[in-house]
């Protein structure tokens, strides 16, 4: 079940169009355009750097971005992402989402060592539990457990309790 904070809106006019009573436009801007540098930044110390640092997003030792990724826009804030970690090419992070009478916005918290594979869409309020593993092309709308293989759109349990073999040799 995802966590969201739900607000109804006044007027005739739809959530989106009404997006400034919520946000400011200039932090849209400003967050667009370090959210754009991140992407096609190859160097993945200073996208998690950019992360961190200009964005607010908690980003935990050793994850990677892949190319492409795209966090939400006005409230990247809203993103916690655990140690070593993989967020796959392109996949989309959303912590809010504007529909027609009312917008939502939701925590997103993606444990550790948590693998995202390509060109998925992580929905707000979802969690990923440490070590799951989310297929390519999954549409994430409700909480991963821990340590599950999950994929698909809807989204469903490929395999439970997934245990990755770490290699028998020594890192020299």
């Amino acid at each position: 079940m995802r966590k969201l904070e739900r607000y109804p809106v006044k007027g005739k006019r739809n959530a989106l169009r009404q997006i400034y009573s919520t946000v400011s436009p200039w932090k849209g801007v400003r967050n667009f355009i370090i959210i754009q540098l991140a992407r096609y930044c190859p160097i993945l110390g200073l996208k998690n750097w950019m992360y961190r640092y200009l964005l607010r997003m908690e980003v935990g030792a050793d994850t990677a971005f892949g190319l492409m990724v795209m966090v939400d826009v006005f409230f990247p804030e809203r993103i916690r992402i655990g140690k070593n970690s993989v967020i796959g090419y392109n996949t989309t992070i959303l912590a809010h989402e504007y529909l027609i009478r009312e917008y939502r916005l939701g925590d997103v918290i993606i444990g550790d060592e948590v693998m995202v594979g390509a060109n998925c869409t992580i929905l707000p309020g979802i969690t990923i539990g440490d070590g799951a593993v989310v297929a390519a092309g999954s549409v994430v709308h409700k909480d991963v457990a821990a340590g599950s293989f999950v994929g698909g759109n809807p989204l469903r349990v490929l395999a439970d309790a997934v245990v990755i073999k770490q290699p028998d040799y020594e890192e020299k």
